[in-house]
């Protein structure tokens, strides 16, 4: 059977088939009730509590302290048709009952009846005999109440005083507990000021959740002293527990609180969402950046990184500052190539090379040491190669090559300019600690081609600077050197990433800005300018057609002659490349576009077509021109008629026409003899950012004192030169006959004055020596020195001719301003090996050691004074 227990009152449950049978007899049909024993059992099996019913004889007196009682046992288990009795552990302590009420339920269809008895407890005895009588079992018990003296007595000790005031105190406690809770605590502090203090324990442990032992110890202690103290530990045990599950049940409720808010704001913001139309799931899309987080191929450190980082962001809500940059930051990390690469197609050495020549015209030293670094790629699919750095001016095909590089090898081809970059940061990324932080160049451009293995220009290395914000050059050293950039670390990104498969091509226009150990860090390949043949073939098969292109024109409108091209490069571009020659070209295409935009005009055609009048087939018929004209269908649109009729007699551009679309020419080949008609005036050769170019020197002579005065913004270098350049001349000008026996000083009662035209450009270097030295002697001979010669080379003290560079572009640069004569250091003599034989072919190279030999190459009929001279 069931036992519920409730304060001093137990409920019976009665479902036990026997039970049913000795409540009918002894108690339903007796209007006599007797008492009623409740014995715990102990179960060897499972020892769970099962409680049975002691009923007392009919005869026996309640009062005795000796009797016997019926004891009701459940049927025996039925196995196979027989009956085996159940062996069942009697516990030798229990409680006498009265019961106070008795009902009868509903018979079920089964014929079960259940009944349900209220009962009193009065007091504890103990089981003495145990004997069988037909279904029930009897027992002699006896009872284990004290005596009213014998409670008096024990009322008296101290201990027991004690122990009462803790009891009372902590019941106290816990009544004013549960009247916050329950309310309903009136009743039991009635009770605890009337009832006696040892069945107060045992009516307040009645109402506890307690194990088995726990009860059956309870029930054992006769003792009162050791039954309060035992009841004192278990309310303090519960009132402990209450206050645990108080504080358990505050903080989840202030959570739920919160969470409860949280929810009903983010309902608020989707229903606001979905009424704007904008119905984004921010749950979907972190469970989408999980899942394209999953594919990008993360290394394992990288990728617990990652995930450190994804768990931070739910646990986020969208609305704090740094929800954003740690969604941005997550997105970057699934963004970028981890394992992805381009697919390397099976290099063809022969393929490339047509590539190359299609692409570039001449070069052929640059395309050979690019067919060569394509030889030991198809050799060594994952050889370090070295960095290779073109280095030449503007214009002359820098960017392209790089390009060529990738469409050879079959990679993605990236572009990171670096012009003007100053901060560091923009190689390494910002801290995220920034605001507005974002990833380095390097990081970003790979993002945007999504492969690890591209081709990577690094475009204008040589024009980065450096500030209070770091050194960007510097932050390259790591990006460029194979044992280190295979565990680049970005500031923004803050995990090494592997730049190793990635192939760095870089560009400049000089090498001198770029850092030396950068610099150490790089194959440099220099590009030269081209020459006028060069770019003559140039512009005929990829400018023009590329121009006529892109204005939407083709041979059959515009036609652009060989020797007008000619034209068009000796008057109206003196350049290293090719861009202002493309310029050129692009404004005599945009001025045959008008024209034959102008020209153009629907012309409406009947169902017949029996008169077709224009007037642009007016003026064309009046001119004497040929026609074509063909029939078209009714269903023709406009435009497809305005470009059916074609003008057989397209646009020529002859000389008349490039002077009215291009202006005057811009250039004579005359200059330099104009230039040079008065003496004091010398041409040198120097070398710029853009190439080499052709510098006129000028010096002049006024009254004064001696004094030299240099102007055209020079720097210091060149200024010294001059100063070198003056006091050569000073020393020798009696053996050079330059001034009169009596006279010793040529600057004697005046002043000289040496000027570098296009004053707006610096001027700078040492190569001006002889150009210097050739004016002044022309000064002051007052002899012209010769139109078609020029010179460059740095002079000593002494008059020895030392060597220059850029003498290749420096030698471009004569032959495109129509020089015909090139006064060189003759230690100069092997970098002629790098110009091409064409130039060589309509130049006359002179070679000079020291002073007097350019001298004597540099005026008309040499110099008439050298046999005078001593030195």
């Amino acid at each position: 059977m069931e036992l519920v227990e409730s304060r001093d009152w137990f409920i019976i449950c009665y479902c036990d088939h026997c039970s049913v049978k000795l409540v009918e007899q002894e108690l339903w049909q007796r209007e006599e009730k007797g008492l009623i024993g409740i014995l715990p059992v102990r179960d060897a099996a499972e020892m769970t509590s099962m409680d049975s019913v002691l009923s007392q004889g009919v005869g026996s007196e309640s009062g005795e302290r000796s009797s016997k009682v019926q004891i009701s046992t459940s049927d025996a288990h039925k196995v196979d048709g027989k009956s085996h009795p159940e062996v069942i552990h009697w516990h030798k302590r229990g409680v006498a009952a009265r019961a106070l009420h008795l009902s009868r339920g509903v018979e079920k269809p089964s014929g079960r009846v259940t009944y349900i008895v209220v009962l009193e407890g009065l007091c504890r005895f103990n089981v003495e005999e145990l004997s069988t009588r037909g279904t029930y079992c009897t027992a002699k018990i006896s009872s284990l109440e004290m005596t009213k003296a014998e409670m008096e007595q024990v009322e008296q000790d101290p201990d027991f005083v004690t122990l009462s005031r803790q009891f009372k105190a902590t019941a106290m406690e816990l009544i004013s507990v549960l009247e916050q809770k329950q309310k309903t605590g009136g009743r039991i502090k009635v009770l605890l000021e009337t009832l006696p203090l040892h069945k107060l324990a045992d009516i307040f442990v009645a109402s506890f959740e307690m194990s088995l032992e726990e009860q059956l110890s309870m029930l054992d202690s006769v003792d009162p002293k050791v039954r309060l103290s035992k009841a004192t530990e278990l309310v303090d045990r519960h009132l402990q527990s209450i206050r645990v599950a108080e504080k358990i049940t505050q903080k989840v409720e202030g959570q739920l609180s919160k969470s409860q808010k949280e929810f009903l704001l983010r309902q608020q913001m989707r229903a606001i969402k979905e009424e704007l139309g904008d119905n984004d799931d921010d749950e979907d899309d972190l469970a989408a950046l999980e899942r394209k987080m999953q594919s990008a191929g993360m290394p394992s450190n990288i990728w617990k990184h990652a995930q450190r980082e994804l768990r931070r962001l739910k646990k986020m809500p969208p609305q704090q500052p740094g929800y954003n940059s740690s969604r941005v930051y997550l997105e970057l990390l699934a963004d970028l190539p981890w394992q992805k690469a381009s697919e390397e197609q099976e290099l063809d050495l022969k393929a490339a090379k047509d590539r190359l020549d299609c692409d570039h015209y001449g070069l052929s030293k640059v395309k050979q040491r690019i067919i060569e670094y394509l030889a030991v790629r198809k050799l060594k699919p994952d050889a370090r190669g070295p960095v290779l750095c073109f280095v030449g001016p503007p214009g002359v095909g820098k960017t392209s090559l790089a390009s060529s590089i990738a469409t050879a090898l079959g990679r993605k081809f990236v572009r990171i300019s670096l012009g003007g970059v100053k901060d560091e940061a923009d190689i390494r990324g910002h801290r995220r600690t920034y605001i507005g932080s974002m990833p380095g160049r390097l990081i970003d451009g790979l993002k945007r081609v999504a492969v690890c293995n591209p081709v990577m220009l690094l475009d204008e290395i040589d024009k980065t600077g450096s500030d209070v914000r770091g050194d960007p050059a510097s932050a390259l050293l790591e990006v460029l050197d194979p044992e280190q950039n295979k565990s680049f670390n970005d500031h923004y990104l803050n995990v090494p990433y592997d730049l190793s498969k990635v192939i760095f091509v870089a560009t400049a226009n000089r090498v001198q800005p770029i850092p030396p150990p950068l610099l150490d860090r790089m194959e440099v390949i220099e590009l030269p300018g081209y020459t006028a043949e060069e770019k003559l073939s140039i512009a005929m098969q990829h400018l023009i057609p590329r121009v006529l292109d892109q204005h939407g024109l083709n041979s059959e409108f515009l036609q652009i002659p060989e020797a007008m091209v000619k034209l068009v490069i000796q008057r109206y571009t003196r350049e290293a490349g090719v861009r202002n020659l493309e310029r050129n070209l692009a404004a005599l295409a945009r001025a045959a576009a008008v024209r034959v935009a102008e020209q153009e005009q629907a012309v409406s055609v009947s169902k017949d077509v029996h008169k077709l009048a224009s007037p642009l087939l007016d003026n064309r018929l009046a001119e004497g021109a040929e026609m074509e004209m063909e029939v078209l269908p009714m269903g023709v649109n406009n435009n497809e008629i305005s470009t059916a009729f074609k003008i057989s007699s397209r646009l020529v551009v002859d000389e008349a026409m490039l002077e009215k679309i291009l202006g005057p020419p811009r250039f004579d080949d005359r200059e330099a003899a104009d230039r040079v008609a008065t003496p004091g005036v010398s041409v040198g050769l120097v070398w710029t950012n853009f190439g080499g170019e052709v510098q006129f020197v000028e010096a002049t002579a006024m009254i004064g004192n001696g004094e030299l005065h240099l102007t055209g913004q020079l720097g210091d270098v060149i200024k010294e030169s001059a100063k070198i350049a003056l006091t050569w001349v000073r020393a020798r000008a009696a053996d050079l006959k330059l001034a009169p026996a009596e006279e010793k000083n040529v600057l004697q009662g005046r002043d000289i004055h040496i000027h570098f035209p296009a004053g707006a450009v610096p001027k700078d270097g040492p190569s001006a020596g002889v150009t210097l030295v050739t004016a002044l002697v022309s000064l002051f001979s007052q002899k012209c020195v010769r139109a078609d010669t020029a010179m460059t080379g740095e002079m000593t003290l002494r008059g020895l001719v030392l060597p220059v560079g850029g003498i290749k572009d420096k030698i471009l640069a004569a032959h495109r301003h129509g020089i015909k004569r090139v006064i060189l250091p003759e230690r100069n003599l092997k970098d002629l090996v790098e110009v091409p034989a064409s130039v060589l072919s309509n130049l006359e190279i002179l070679l000079a050691k020291r002073m007097e030999d350019v001298l004597e190459q540099a005026f008309d009929g040499g110099s008439p004074w050298r046999q005078h001279s001593k030195l």
